[in-house]
């Protein structure tokens, strides 16, 4: 609400007026251009981020595929203390891949499976352990957080920039008006300040 009696002049930036400085034209330039490139760019980053994630997920299930191992030995009960938020423990597992080589490596099972039994783990097409890949839900979950995030550093940034730019505005700004006030206080031979 503006001050009582006074009517608050809109986009005065851009009307002409004698009391409009080229500094002020400026900064309304810059606060434009700003705005403009933050809500683009924002979102050009936004989508390339996100399809990054989604490619990078789809080359991941291209690359991997469901094995069938067996466990080696019993795999270990934790303890309350070592339970982790999957509720999986490290075995050694081995199987055989298509070429015929039977490998063994580490797994992440049930805690408490007995040696012997099947679990399934995925490999990658040099035959390490991988994780499993992302499912749907999850590649759209993660492409959208890392959308978001792309977008808001870029928009973010480029506001800060466009904010910094104003404060040298006003500094500079600030030091005319004290020039300013310099050349008319001297004359009278007195200051004001």
């Amino acid at each position: 609400m503006a001050a009582s009696g006074c009517t608050r002049v809109r986009l005065w930036r851009w009307r002409r007026s004698p009391l409009r400085r080229r500094s002020d034209v400026i900064e309304a330039w810059i606060v434009l251009c700003g705005w403009v490139f933050a809500l683009v760019g924002a979102l050009f980053a936004g989508r390339v981020a996100a399809d990054a994630v989604v490619r990078s997920a789809e080359e991941q299930r291209a690359e991997s595929r469901r094995v069938t191992a067996v466990l080696v030995k019993d795999a270990e009960d934790p303890g309350p203390s070592r339970v982790t938020t999957d509720h999986l423990v490290w075995a050694a597992v081995r199987w055989t891949d298509p070429d015929g080589v039977t490998r063994t490596d580490d797994a992440r099972v049930p805690p408490r499976t007995q040696a012997g039994s099947k679990v399934e783990v995925w490999t990658d097409r040099t035959g390490a352990i991988v994780n499993e890949p992302l499912s749907e839900g999850e590649v759209r979950l993660h492409s959208v957080a890392g959308g978001v995030l792309a977008a808001a550093g870029t928009g973010g940034s480029v506001l800060g920039t466009a904010w910094v730019l104003r404060l040298g505005l006003e500094r500079r700004r600030l030091e005319q008006w004290a020039a300013e006030w310099e050349r008319m206080d001297t004359p009278w031979g007195w200051k004001t300040g």
